[in-house]
């Protein structure tokens, strides 16, 4: 893996815009989120390590889901009771699941697990498509680990049959999660499916017939939402899609609950303890870790992750970890030129390993202003 600078386009950001991705630039003005100054660059074989790294670990993260079920570790994921029979009837029932991404350390050498983004992983356009657009444009002869939109166009072929139309995709107040939401309800059409726009706050409950309503009042019987979980559960009608889920179909469907949570962190680690893929990680402290970070049970965008390096703490501030924390041992994440890169690996489900994006930062722990870079191998 090898970081190289490169003049950027003259007219990127008319290019990415037109592909969709209008969030190129920090909220405020200080920098670029689509970082095209930089890419990286990778062997044929190292991309071949990536790719059967990560179908071993959708392996084990099956097999912790069983696990998680099968001795009741409910309490250490501060999963609610209200959930849990839910979670058990859906994991069972196999209901579709689209698509996750596993966020990887890995500095030519050691490939490590940091987390499981299972639920809501974002920065899938740019992974899919903008990079690619890139590829073909700058790198015309170089390949890239990229098959992310033709495997999400091929699973909803796969779904047609289990899914009721119009599909609803729902997002919540965001520009990322409306573009996010709008390119993969492209793929869905592109695989004939028909779909429809909804925000979160759109959704309506019928009390007579007892069912979700998009605006038309109409029932929704599909529903993709970019939403997590465990914000659903909270709002005012959110037990209501655990009590009706007969009658709604989520996607992701809530047994992603087990796998969007760190606490998988630390059940892979006590299942397969010293595995090359995985760091140690509890649940009741660092123990005999020196260096490591410390990260919410239910966080994100790297809020409220605490890093401890060479006794001294790093911390991102934020509103997570009333639920409780996972420690992990520190990852080796090269600093390649002050940034630090942290490879997102897609996930679609049936389609195994779809190909990669990369989030580099100037701290070591990714947040919602890392640079997403493009890549290529030879």
């Amino acid at each position: 893996m090898e970081r190289h600078r490169i003049t950027p386009r003259t007219d990127w950001k008319q290019k990415v815009e037109k592909l969709g991705l209008v969030y190129h630039t920090l909220d405020d003005g200080s920098g670029n989120y689509w970082d095209e100054s930089v890419y990286y660059e990778f062997t044929a074989a190292e991309v071949d390590r990536l790719e059967a790294a990560s179908a071993r670990l959708q392996e084990m993260c099956l097999a912790a889901g069983q696990s998680i079920i099968d001795h009741n570790r409910w309490s250490d994921l501060k999963i609610p009771a209200e959930a849990i029979p839910q979670i058990k009837k859906t994991w069972n029932d196999e209901p579709p699941a689209l698509y996750g991404r596993f966020d990887l350390a890995y500095d030519g050498c050691q490939i490590k697990l940091l987390e499981y983004n299972a639920d809501t992983p974002t920065a899938l356009l740019e992974a899919a498509v903008v990079q690619w657009y890139w590829l073909e444009e700058v790198f015309p002869g170089a390949d890239q680990w990229n098959s992310i939109h033709e495997k999400l166009v091929d699973k909803w072929k796969d779904l047609k049959d289990y899914v009721t139309e119009p599909v609803s995709f729902a997002y919540s107040p965001s520009l990322e999660d409306e573009f996010t939401v709008g390119y993969l309800r492209d793929t869905a059409e592109q695989a004939g499916l028909k779909t429809q726009a909804l925000a979160m706050k759109d959704i309506g409950f019928d009390h007579n017939t007892f069912t979700f309503v998009d605006l038309n009042s109409q029932p929704i019987k599909s529903i993709f939402k970019l939403y997590p979980w465990e914000w659903l559960l909270k709002e005012e009608f959110g037990p209501r899609a655990l009590d009706f889920m007969d009658k709604t179909q989520w996607i992701e469907p809530v047994w992603k609950m087990m796998f969007s949570n760190k606490g998988l962190l630390a059940i892979l680690w006590e299942m397969y303890p010293g595995d090359e893929l995985l760091l140690p990680a509890y649940f009741d402290g660092p123990r005999d870790l020196t260096d490591y970070a410390r990260k919410p049970l239910l966080g994100r965008e790297g809020a409220n992750v605490q890093v401890i390096r060479r006794g001294e703490k790093e911390q991102n501030y934020g509103p997570y970890g009333a639920e409780g924390f996972v420690y992990q041992a520190l990852a080796p994440i090269p600093a390649l030129d002050g940034a630090y890169p942290v490879l997102g690996s897609w996930m679609i489900a049936d389609q195994g390993p779809a190909g990669m994006g990369i989030r580099e930062s100037d701290s070591i722990i990714t947040n919602n202003r890392s640079r997403f870079v493009p890549h290529l191998f030879r």
